[in-house]
């Protein structure tokens, strides 16, 4: 089993910036890709970012350009710039064995419960 703990949400200004943390635990030996993903009231989940061991990392397009996905140890981080309220939802830590498994986003072994990111002025 795999223990997913996301951090560093809250309420930002359009424009301005955050950065998430999801830390892992457990039998992190068995994982091998992490991504973020976020759901906004009323709206689908949406993969955001994800990153392998290898650290090959991919962004959605919304994202591409804006945000930052690394991966240090245990931890991965979202990196969050110029932000936009269509940015705000709630966003989860997952984790996989499997690449295809993360992105298909029904087959995720590991979610973190969640943190909730506001972007208004």
């Amino acid at each position: 089993q795999v223990q997913l703990v996301e951090s560093g949400g809250g309420l930002v200004q359009p424009g301005g910036s955050l950065r998430l943390s999801c830390a892992a635990s457990g039998s992190i030996s068995t994982i091998y890709a992490m991504g973020w993903y976020r759901q906004a009231p009323g709206k689908q989940r949406e993969l955001v970012a994800t990153v392998t061991s290898g650290g090959h990392t991919n962004y959605g397009d919304s994202v591409q350009g804006r945000f930052t996905m690394s991966r240090e140890k245990d931890t991965v981080y979202l990196e969050m710039n110029n932000l936009k309220p269509e940015d705000t939802a709630t966003y989860y830590c997952a984790a996989d064995q499997n690449w295809y498994e993360l992105v298909s986003g029904t087959r995720v072994d590991y979610w973190g419960a969640g943190t909730l990111v506001s972007v208004s002025s």
